[in-house]
């Protein structure tokens, strides 16, 4: 089994015809031990043919973290949650109390996040940043280094890989995920801070998205629903 494998099941692109694309994002994130849903998308009827195409179990999911709570990376759980309650949700304390009693309501168990630690081994919340949300982002560490997951990076994509950097203490392998429309200076400021791969999609932006292919070049990872990456 791969020391950590990446599944995209929603995003506003996708990489294969029989996939269906949609605003937000949502990412499986398969571990030896542990199998985490990072985000819902906009749309669970889109989540859930996703996922049953790209063969999915949602029973094997046992996590569930919610990056933020707007509607393109939350409104997806209920129809996740229909399919397996048995999990947990990680999210921001701030999310509204409603969204939470639903949750409970649905037979799931929430855990708020406030502060920056660990969650499961090797797997890390940076914890709320404040922005125009408050958001969390996953970081997970690896041989090759930290692999950081975010939604939408409203703190700020650098503030979020620095926070990362320096919770664990690790290099940075890779940045996946929305980059929240970022001028061009951040690809320097991802080279300083020592990312080797740059997965720019959802709100990062067309612009973004290409001067980060020309920038990274091989380095650059195309991003979609379907994608699929490994690290052996």
């Amino acid at each position: 089994m791969a020391e950590l494998s990446l599944k995209v099941i929603f995003d506003n692109k996708s990489l294969r015809p029989e996939l269906e694309p949609g605003w937000g994002f949502a990412c499986v994130v398969y571990l030896p031990d542990k199998t985490i849903l990072f985000d819902t998308g906009a749309d669970g009827g889109i989540l859930t043919e996703n996922m049953q195409k790209l063969n999915v179990n949602p029973e094997e999911i046992e996590a569930v973290v919610l990056s933020h709570a707007h509607w393109d990376h939350a409104n997806g759980l209920g129809n996740f949650l229909a399919a397996n309650s048995r999990v947990t949700v990680y999210l921001p304390k701030s999310f509204p109390d409603n969204y939470k009693g639903s949750i409970k309501e649905a037979g799931a168990r929430v855990e708020e996040i406030s502060g920056g630690r660990m969650l499961f081994e090797r797997v890390y919340t940076t914890g709320e940043m404040q922005g125009i949300i408050a958001e969390q982002a996953l970081a997970i560490i690896t041989s090759r280094g930290l692999v950081v997951i975010t939604g939408c990076a409203h703190p700020g994509i650098v503030s979020i890989v620095r926070k990362a950097k320096e919770l664990t203490g690790e290099n940075v392998y890779m940045v996946l995920g929305g980059f929240h429309f970022p001028e061009r200076s951040v690809v320097d400021s991802f080279r300083e801070l020592g990312v080797q791969k740059a997965a720019p999609c959802h709100c990062s932006g067309n612009e973004a998205i290409e001067f980060f292919a020309q920038d990274y070049d091989n380095d650059f990872i195309q991003v979609g629903v379907g994608l699929e990456f490994d690290i052996e």
